[in-house]
């Protein structure tokens, strides 16, 4: 009886767990693609812009965001951490006006700018 309720236990731990991440649905998308391309990049940026249609991926990426700013990607998988990265280190280094208009619209205040730039510039990222 004891097994059964500590594998009952371990069972609903595991779950709450795997809740507490993000959908992992869309970890195999290659983001070099989308990064290389500027149609491809220009539609993201226009989906979390609010200015154009958004993909099933890019939807997700736009609900999960703001919650992903406010927690340090605390819910991320590691594939989306190391993605993220990615994605700013491209668009500080080559699309600055796309990278300001999102800081804009998505850290008005600054406030996740200021807690994440020691992170950043620890990975090598100047923001």
């Amino acid at each position: 009886m004891k097994f059964v309720l500590m594998s009952v236990c371990a069972l609903l731990a595991f779950a709450a767990a795997q809740e507490e991440q993000y959908t992992s649905r869309f970890d195999t998308i290659d983001l070099d693609e989308i990064l290389k391309s500027d149609r491809l990049f220009r539609n993201y940026f226009q989906c979390l812009m609010d200015e154009g249609r958004c993909t099933p991926e890019g939807n997700e990426l736009k609900r999960v965001l703001p919650e992903a700013l406010e927690t340090n990607c605390a819910k991320c998988t590691e594939k989306q951490r190391q993605d993220g990265l990615r994605a700013i280190r491209y668009m500080t280094e080559n699309r600055p006006e796309e990278w300001k208009a999102l800081r804009a619209r998505y850290d008005p205040e600054d406030k996740y700018f200021t807690l994440y730039v020691a992170d950043a510039e620890k990975e090598g990222i100047k923001l």
